[in-house]
C-alpha cells in the first residue's frame, strides 16, 4: 500500500470510512487487554450499540465490514447492520501473553511498557497488524461509496494511522473509547481525519428514561 500522496498529487479516491469501536464489555470496563478473547457486550454495551444505530440512521454504505468477534459483530447487529461482512483483517491486535492483563499489571512486570514501542510476547507485531488493515483500506478505497467498519480499539487506531500514510506506531496518538464514532476522509488530495473519538450520541436521551 502506498503512503499519503506527494504534495501536488491528485488522489481521485474519495471514499470516506466510518469507524465504530464496539460497545462496552466487562474487560473494556476494567481496562483489560482484550485481543482474541470472544466476549459479549454488557447491557450498557448493547445500549451503546443501539445509540450508534440511531446516529447512523439514514446513511447509506456501499461496504460494511465487521470483526468476527462477538463484541464487534453484536455492535453491528444492534446498530442495524446485521448484514456486515465478517473479516479477520479487522480482528483486534493479538496480545499474546498479555491477553487479559491491564497496563498496570504488565508494567509491574515490565516497567514503562508500551504496546506501541515494546510489543507483546507470543502475539502480533505492529507491522503484522498494519498489513491486515492495509488490506481493509484497499477495499474501502475500491468500494462504490462510503464504508462502515465495526472493530476494536487498537486495530482501528492502526488503521487510522495507515490511512494517513503514517507508521502503525502513530496509532498511539489517537485515543479511542468504546462505542465511539470516527470518520476518515480527505482534505483536498490528502487523507485526513474528519471526526475522532466522538461520544456525543451516547448522551442522547434513551426511550423510557
Amino acid at each position: 500500500m502506498t503512503d499519503a500522496p506527494r504534495e501536488g498529487a491528485v488522489d481521485e479516491r474519495r471514499n470516506q470510512a466510518v469507524l465504530v469501536r464496539h460497545g462496552e464489555t466487562t474487560w473494556s470496563r476494567a481496562g483489560r487487554h482484550t485481543g482474541r478473547t470472544d466476549l459479549e457486550l454488557t447491557d450498557e454495551g448493547r445500549r451503546q450499540a443501539e445509540l450508534i444505530g440511531r446516529r447512523l440512521r439514514g446513511r447509506h454504505f456501499a461496504l460494511v465490514l465487521t470483526s468476527p468477534l462477538r463484541r464487534a459483530s453484536e455492535t453491528a447487529r444492534l446498530a442495524g447492520f446485521g448484514h456486515a461482512e465478517p473479516t479477520d483483517d479487522l480482528l483486534e491486535w493479538d496480545y499474546g501473553a498479555y491477553e487479559g492483563l491491564t497496563t498496570a499489571q504488565i508494567r509491574a512486570r515490565v516497567p514503562g511498557w508500551s504496546l506501541w514501542r515494546d510489543g507483546v510476547p507470543d502475539g502480533e507485531t505492529a507491522r503484522q497488524v498494519a498489513r491486515r488493515v492495509e488490506r481493509v483500506i484497499e477495499r474501502v478505497r475500491a468500494a462504490d461509496g462510503e464504508a462502515l467498519l465495526f472493530a476494536h480499539g487498537h486495530v482501528l487506531r492502526v488503521l487510522a494511522a495507515r490511512w494517513l500514510g503514517q507508521p502503525a506506531r502513530d496509532g498511539r496518538l489517537l485515543k479511542l473509547g468504546p462505542a465511539t464514532l470516527n470518520e476518515l476522509g480527505y482534505e483536498h488530495e490528502w487523507p485526513a481525519v474528519e471526526l475522532w473519538n466522538d461520544r456525543s450520541h451516547l448522551s442522547e436521551p434513551w426511550p423510557g428514561v
